[in-house]
């Protein structure tokens, strides 16, 4: 394959701290061309001198100088919103990986699009709030929507060979590791702990997506977010739980066949087929050992006790705004419960309040969809505060 120039959104965080580590095992497969950071100047830096990578863009401004003070002299430093977008479109990138947690990589994701670069996307919150006009965008120019999410990624590889999208695939099923309250009476989650639900099981992440696997948010985010990417409905959509992580998730075909793809629980398997396919690559990842597994186990989610699953698919189904309010509404409620101003299952009911107080708009028109973005913060901090 030819070499692959990356944008890297996120450099700092956990996807970013992992493609950096899949570039280093890739050198003739990929080079990253430009990092961003939220706030992280130390360790921007580090990387910036590691990758020697002459562009840099940092969101937080006021660090500025602590980061040209760090940095060599040719490196050239993007600042804030605008900054992000400078890298995202640079002229000799032919990808963006966008790794920010959050919404504030929806529109560098649409600013690289238009620039014609393939977009490899981390962040749920993207699809999530405005999944039907990235698709749209990204059909327009002609430019692919890679997955680096796990599940998504296991979703893309199984159904490659398989275009006939509906009239082929029956269901699409997510795993689900169940978090570290998946045997955890439902009476017992009112007095969960923030410490509690930062202990994952399985794998190391950061705040907010290890709150929303412990929730089950993570996953409601991914139904919808599945919904955009491959173009199924979300009747069609389902998740079971499997604690060991080794199945990513699966297709079932209408012949009743299912595909399942698997590997041990490393975001760098994910990532390395995103931004290497449709190739695919020799790199220092290990093979899994089937003997040593000894077993797989599968059970159903508990609907009841944890609604976020119920709330997606709902909010998928109403499609519109909607899904953009589930998420913002949610990422208020989980900094709410870190801050100790709500319990534990105040959050789900956080988000359905938010949403039954919304009135939907259609989802094609993104200053509508950053206004209900922004409207669901505000109604979602009201009720934290009540």
């Amino acid at each position: 394959m030819a070499k692959r120039k990356v944008v890297l959104l996120g450099s700092t965080g956990s996807i970013g701290t992992s493609t950096l580590k899949v570039a280093e095992d890739l050198p003739e497969q990929l080079e990253i061309v430009a990092l961003a950071a939220h706030s992280s100047v130390d360790l921007l830096a580090q990387q910036a001198k590691q990758t020697g990578v002459k562009h840099v863009a940092l969101y937080d401004s006021s660090k500025e100088s602590d980061l040209r003070a760090a940095l060599p002299e040719d490196v050239n430093i993007h600042l804030g919103s605008e900054g992000l977008l400078e890298v995202s479109t640079l002229a000799d990138a032919d990808m963006v990986l966008v790794a920010i947690v959050g919404t504030a990589g929806l529109e560098p994701a649409l600013a690289a699009i238009d620039a014609g670069k393939d977009l490899a996307v981390a962040s749920k919150e993207i699809l999530v709030m405005a999944g039907e006009l990235v698709m749209q965008a990204a059909a327009d120019k002609g430019v692919n929507i890679l997955p680096v999410d796990s599940e998504h990624n296991a979703i893309f590889q199984c159904l490659h060979g398989h275009g006939g999208g509906e009239r082929e695939v029956s269901r699409l099923i997510l795993t689900a590791s169940g978090g570290p309250f998946r045997q955890t009476p439902a009476e017992a989650l009112k007095s969960v702990t923030v410490e509690q639900a930062l202990k994952h099981p399985t794998w190391e992440m950061g705040r907010k997506i290890t709150i929303d696997s412990s929730t089950l948010f993570n996953k409601g985010l991914e139904m919808i977010e599945a919904r955009w990417l491959f173009g199924i409905g979300m009747e069609k959509i389902d998740v079971i739980v499997h604690p060991q992580s080794i199945v990513h998730s699966m297709v079932e075909f209408v012949d009743g066949s299912v595909l399942a793809q698997m590997s041990h629980t490393d975001m760098c398997f994910p990532i390395q087929y995103a931004v290497t396919w449709p190739d695919r690559v020799r790199g220092g990842l290990k093979p899994l050992d089937f003997a040593a597994l000894a077993k797989l186990e599968f059970e159903a989610p508990r609907y009841d006790d944890f609604p976020a699953l119920n709330l997606a698919r709902r909010a998928g189904t109403v499609g519109g705004s909607m899904p953009a309010v589930y998420n913002a509404a949610n990422e208020v409620a989980v900094d709410a419960f870190c801050d100790g101003k709500i319990a534990y299952p105040e959050i789900w009911g956080v988000v359905e309040k938010t949403m039954d107080e919304h009135q939907t708009v259609a989802s094609t028109d993104l200053a509508a969809l950053i206004q209900a973005d922004a409207e669901a913060r505000e109604k979602a901090r009201e009720l934290c505060q009540s």
